[in-house]
């Protein structure tokens, strides 16, 4: 027997009131509406799913504030291309979670569900909290640096960042265009499985996850290795010896990659500030210091610099496609550490930068943990668009890493 939409609309509601009080992760929903979406869903790959959307991207029925004031009651005239997607493939849109100030570093009011005296990482922070305690089965999240990989690794869940350009962009607020990905968050890799094959588009299917053991993996502590935290060192090395009783783990020295953070700042200042340039010049005093920095920063930088980054970028993208053959499954950092106070912030998204601007697909696996038994998460990276190898890949790691840890708040 199965659930009705409305018995399913009712349970899904009931968890939110458990939660969202303490949680905080979204900065909007709608109990009508989510009940009506969800008897008036269509038959579809992702019925019985519920969906919680990163504040950058357009959803009618909701304001999209990007975190800023300046967009304080904002309405858009349509649903993002994502939005639109995920409602026609039968996923309710539980309504708008929580997002760093234009994705990059203000944090809003969501805590951690894991500890409520720590941050759940930006800039997609209340779609990992609001999965993390079970308000939503899909929190859309985006990346520009670290953006849903960090809050995956705090928050103890599974983050899919896939390949560059593999998601339709149409409705989502931009940062740094070259690196700018939507991607998900959720509790499963079966889930995100299932999602992907829907986002992928234009038409939507059904997954067709198979656990893959990889060829090998390579273990790659990345150029910042000594910035890794005792909670970060501990887990890699363990997901290593974990993956390393059923498969060869070699070493991947990336040492000639060291200057691909810094090429992945300058591109992103400079993009964010001719992204950014009417808020800038119009709205100012609604800026953050840390977003202002950034884009005083990016009008600092000349075309000359820029392009050489792009071309330098390029580069290391070439050789990184010489370096791992297909098949081959990187592991990886996640994050510094467990996740920060939030007295501390929204975290580093150093371990990040490195393969942002590679543009690689890239799966955040919980269930290693850290300090206080808190969540460190590992990255398994795959060649540019192996996305469906990866998430196969991915769902055979999650078998042999522990179960994810359960959430001081959860229902």
């Amino acid at each position: 027997m199965t659930n009705s939409p409305m018995d399913t609309a009712t349970a899904l509601l009931k968890r939110i009131e458990t939660c969202e009080s303490t949680v905080r992760a979204f900065t909007t929903y709608d109990p009508v509406r989510i009940r009506t979406e969800a008897e008036q869903a269509p038959e579809g790959p992702l019925n019985g799913l519920s969906v919680g959307v990163k504040d950058i991207i357009d959803t009618v029925g909701y304001t999209t504030e990007h975190g800023s004031p300046i967009y304080a009651g904002n309405h858009s005239r349509g649903d993002a291309a994502c939005v639109t997607q995920l409602r026609n493939a039968g996923a309710v849109c539980v309504g708008k979670t929580v997002t760093t100030e234009f994705a990059f570093f203000r944090a809003g009011p969501t805590v951690n569900p894991h500890d409520v005296t720590r941050t759940p990482g930006g800039s997609s922070s209340g779609s990992a909290a609001a999965v993390a305690a079970g308000m939503i089965d899909i929190g859309l999240a985006s990346q520009t640096a670290a953006s849903l990989t960090r809050p995956a690794s705090y928050c103890g869940t599974v983050g899919f960042k896939p390949s560059y350009g593999r998601y339709a962009a149409a409705g989502i607020k931009s940062l740094a265009p070259s690196f700018d990905t939507l991607g998900t968050i959720t509790r499963d890799v079966a889930t995100a499985a299932r999602a992907d094959a829907v986002l992928k588009g234009p038409v939507a299917t059904t997954s067709h996850l198979t656990p893959t053991v990889p060829t090998r993996i390579a273990l790659c502590r990345t150029p910042h290795w000594n910035e890794a935290g005792e909670g970060t060192r501990h887990a890699v090395e363990e997901a290593a010896r974990l993956f390393g009783a059923h498969v060869e783990v070699v070493e991947l020295d990336l040492s000639v990659f060291s200057d691909a953070a810094s090429l992945h700042i300058t591109i992103m200042s400079y993009e964010a500030s001719q992204a950014l340039a009417w808020e800038f010049t119009q709205r100012r005093a609604q800026l953050s210091e840390q977003i202002t920095g950034l884009l005083e920063a990016g009008q600092r930088i000349d075309y000359a610099t820029y392009r050489n980054a792009l071309a330098r970028a390029e580069e290391l993208r070439s050789r990184f496609a010489a370096l791992v053959p297909s098949g081959t499954a990187v592991l990886a950092p996640a994050a510094p550490d467990v996740a920060p106070l939030l007295s501390e912030g929204t975290g580093s998204p150093l371990f990040s930068r490195l393969w942002t601007l590679l543009r690689l697909p890239t799966v955040t696996l919980p269930g290693l943990t850290g300090l206080h038994g808190l969540p460190v998460g590992v990255q398994l990276l795959a060649p540019l668009g192996e996305d469906e190898t990866l998430l196969d890949q991915a769902a055979w790691a999650e078998t042999v890493l522990p179960s994810r840890p359960v959430p001081s708040v959860h229902v």
